[in-house]
């Protein structure tokens, strides 16, 4: 039997559910707008059974994948679980076979694999859309196919062999006016290596093309960005190294003294064309949007000072403190002779890493950039575990990135909020003329909320209730029918 009250650091709202659901027509409140036709799924963390560590991250919990989906204005729920070799192994066994996060070192004999560590993948970070199926994803492994309307597992992928990283990322990118999707592995050649595989597929999935290269440090890189004709990975800040984990220890850990840095890679180009910039210390988990301004790529994307990560320990010692997000503008300029990343402040508020744009915008200029924040005029009327990651994160905001204006949503004094995305009102829709959706927790009335917020005005349109609280949520993704084959 799994107990959680000896082992599990998180309590009340946040402890594991560890079971399935299905909601036929959910109470919903308000009016669903009539655009609104397709799934909406979700990618959430939830410890089947307790970590062997109190002071594991919530990074390692097993993958779980929902799907609200839309039909003439009713919603229907789904939940599982994603049946990873992991989650398999732990059932078969009843109990936590796995130890710290991404560290095959701290496994059980019975599972321990150090040749071939993407194996123990939860998949847990990020739905994604590919090529017409549904993925679960996390940057540790391979990703898991899902039946994107019975949400049944179907297994991991290596597209049939061309994959060659060990790892695929969770952020691939798509083009949307190409119809390419590009997509990295890193520590792509084995545990705690210094190598990135790049690639990128075509509307169909064939990979059309790879490109191998090497970072001047393992780090964390867990998301990139696009433009027209360059990839932009931003890293720096994490360490890991084999003595490390062989040491027994987190994948990761803080070094206040590397520098960040940032390959600019051309698309369809090769190792030695890479431009490398570099800059101070920093902690940029994902980003907003990239494009080219004559010879200089820009990169928007929420940035911390320092050490955003409470699991991964200081390596000189210093106490953990959250380093607040702003969102920043990052410039490079590919005509000079500087390898220094340029950085500007566009807002100062306090914002989580969870930003999102109307993805239509990819890779050009963008106005709109909507994120999650603590708004600390509105009232909280809750409790949250004494815990350093959660803060009463109440609002959404639409950041204009051109006139410096705010437009924000309150989800309510009871609620916390999670990462926003974005749907166009129709195909051709101005730029940010739709909705947002997201899951608002409620922590009195102990359960989830999925709000349909108008992305114009800021003002709510809908929300469907469900009669339980949900696992926390990683990342979100929309499909229409378009998309997958839902049915």
């Amino acid at each position: 039997m799994a107990d959680f009250s000896l082992t599990h650091p998180l309590s009340g709202f946040f402890a594991p559910t560890r079971f399935e659901a299905d909601v036929h027509d959910c109470l919903v409140t308000g009016k669903i707008p009539a655009e609104l036709e397709g799934a909406f799924y979700r990618l959430h963390g939830d410890w089947i059974y307790a970590p062997k560590q109190r002071d594991e991250a919530s990074l390692s919990a097993d993958g779980y994948i929902s799907q609200f989906r839309f039909r003439s204005g009713s919603v229907d729920y789904r939940g599982r679980y994603v049946r990873t070799e992991r989650y398999l192994n732990q059932v078969a066994a009843r109990r936590q076979l796995y130890g710290y996060y991404r560290n095959p070192h701290t496994d059980e004999a019975s599972v321990r694999d150090l040749e071939n560590p993407g194996r123990r993948t939860s998949a847990n970070t990020t739905p994604i859309i590919l090529a017409g199926k549904l993925y679960a994803t996390k940057e540790e492994g391979l990703p898991y196919e899902i039946d994107p309307n019975t949400l049944e597992t179907r297994g991991a992928t290596d597209f049939e062999g061309d994959w060659k990283s060990q790892t695929f990322t969770a952020h691939p990118k798509l083009d949307p006016a190409t119809g390419e999707t590009l997509a990295y592995g890193y520590e792509a050649a084995g545990l705690a290596s210094d190598d990135v595989y790049l690639y990128a597929f075509d509307p169909a999935g064939k990979i059309t093309w790879e490109v191998r290269f090497k970072v001047p440090y393992p780090s964390m890189l867990h998301d990139m960005a696009l433009t027209k004709d360059h990839v932009v990975i931003p890293g720096g800040g994490t360490i890991t190294s084999p003595e490390w984990l062989a040491a027994g220890r987190p994948h990761w850990a803080w070094d206040s003294t590397r520098p960040s840095y940032y390959a600019i890679i051309p698309r369809g180009g090769r190792a030695e064309d890479i431009r490398w910039f570099f800059g101070d210390q920093r902690s940029i988990v994902h980003t907003a949007n990239a494009w080219q301004d004559g010879d200089t790529v820009v990169m928007d994307a929420p940035v911390a000072e320092g050490n955003t990560w409470p699991w991964f320990e200081d390596v000189h010692g210093a106490p953990f403190s959250m380093n607040p997000f702003t969102l920043r503008r990052l410039t490079f300029d590919l005509a000079g002779d500087s390898n220094q990343v340029r950085e500007a402040i566009l807002f100062d508020r306090d914002i989580t890493s969870f930003t999102r744009i109307d993805d239509r915008w990819a890779t050009r200029a963008n106005r709109y950039v909507y994120v999650q924040y603590v708004d600390p005029s509105q009232p909280f009327d809750a409790n949250l575990p004494d815990d350093s990651r959660l803060r009463p994160v109440n609002s959404y905001a639409r950041f204009d990135v051109i006139d410096g204006g705010m437009k924000s949503y309150f989800a309510g004094p009871h609620h916390v909020l999670q990462e926003p995305t974005f749907v166009p009102r129709s195909a051709d829709a101005a730029e940010g003329d739709g909705y947002l959706l997201g899951t608002a927790h409620d922590l009195v009335e102990m359960r989830s909320e999925l709000v349909i917020v108008d992305a114009v005005t800021m003002s709510e349109c809908a929300r469907i209730i469900l009669p339980f609280r949900n696992a926390y949520q990683v990342h979100g993704v929309w499909a229409s029918q378009a998309d997958l084959p839902l049915i």
